[in-house]
């Protein structure tokens, strides 16, 4: 072959590669304007929720585009989420999410997929904008300063907070009924043998193995010591602590309104009490108690990890819409009780969870840490 032939040869290779690359990067960027992104049908329900947000529209002018959220600037993480978008594009051809039920039924597992993949890259793209070594913490609110501090020291992304930022957050509920019903599964196959057991809802207790009236409830996440065993029913101990002149509540610890118990007359009856202890700085006086009492089969865990999973899985479902997710520390397990209950109203908790969230948030309270 002749030199200049494979000279013009290498020409025109070098040519079509820059023409091959040139239109890549052209379809690459066309691909991830945000025109692109909600000319799918299915597209004008996250659009409609974007375009009601202040990363649409607000007093400084900037205004992020889709791509600025959901496509990481670095080049693997860029090629990466291009390759994994070729599946919404087979959704939207197999009309997947045509009706607004179709996507409401779809919302709960799309978000968290993108929540996944923005807690296993750090947040990329939020902090392609926002980054906590270019904030001037002094300057912010002082919650949002506090809530800042706290994920900087305990290496925290984004995504565990600001949930529901740019698009409605999903309907939890069916998931919630999904974890409850995990836990009363996993009650039924609790050890049989298991020494120490705990409630995961609000459940009956009785003073005898076959007594049909119930003298009182043990609220969830109650410890409780396994005493004997029969074929329907469990004989188990609550320890706990009373305040003086008030014997109708067993509290998990002292000086912590903590609610263990609600006792009936016959149970208080059937008290016993132990130590006592008057703290100085209220002159308030608490009693060392237990009570021994019987459940029925198949109302308790033999592990507290359950209830916690649960728990927490409530509190990011509940309590991300408005603001970020509240360090457990934040507040000591007292006002955690004002917290919820000023709270519970703007979120779609039953009573029942509500009791479980509270448990959940004061038993990991400021005050609990060392596990009082």
């Amino acid at each position: 072959m002749k030199r200049s032939t494979l000279i013009w040869l290498l020409a025109i290779g070098a040519l079509l590669g820059v023409i091959a690359l040139a239109t890549t990067a052209v379809v690459m960027h066309k691909t991830s304007s945000t025109e692109f992104c909600v000319s799918c049908h299915s597209m004008q329900t996250p659009l409609a929720e974007y375009q009601g947000t202040i990363h649409f529209q607000n007093k400084h002018g900037v205004r992020a585009e889709c791509a600025d959220c959901h496509i990481p600037n670095d080049t693997l993480g860029y090629v990466v989420t291009k390759v994994r978008a070729v599946k919404d594009i087979y959704h939207e051809i197999a009309g997947t999410l045509d009706t607004d039920a179709d996507y409401e039924a779809r919302r709960q597992h799309m978000a968290e997929t993108v929540w996944s993949q923005m807690k296993a890259n750090d947040s990329a793209t939020c902090r392609s904008c926002h980054e906590f070594t270019a904030m001037t913490l002094l300057d912010q609110r002082p919650a949002a300063r506090e809530m800042h501090q706290s994920a900087i020291a305990n290496n925290e992304t984004c995504i565990d907070c600001h949930k529901g930022i740019a698009h409605l957050l999903p309907d939890t509920s069916d998931s919630a009924q999904s974890g409850a019903a995990e836990l009363a599964k996993a009650a039924q196959s609790a050890s049989k043998t298991a020494a120490t057991l705990y409630t995961y809802e609000t459940t009956p207790f009785y003073l005898g193995e076959t007594e049909s009236h119930n003298q009182g409830n043990l609220l969830p996440t109650t410890q409780l010591s396994a005493v004997s065993r029969s074929q329907n029913r469990i004989e188990v101990t609550v320890t706990g602590w009373q305040q003086d002149g008030v014997d109708a509540v067993i509290y998990a610890a002292r000086g912590k309104r903590i609610l263990s118990a609600l006792l009936g007359d016959d149970a208080k009856a059937a008290l016993k009490v132990g130590e006592s202890f008057t703290d100085e700085s209220t002159n308030i006086t608490w009693h060392q108690v237990s009570l021994t009492v019987w459940l029925d089969n198949g109302k308790l865990l033999d592990n507290d990890k359950t209830l916690w999973d649960y728990s927490s899985q409530l509190m990011s479902a509940n309590c991300t819409g408005c603001h970020g997710l509240t360090p457990l520390d934040h507040f000591n397990s007292n006002q955690w009780i004002g917290v919820i209950k000023g709270m519970e109203s703007r979120t779609s908790l039953t009573k029942e969870q509500s009791r479980i969230l509270t448990q959940y948030v004061q038993k990991h309270a400021s005050d609990m840490k060392g596990g009082e």
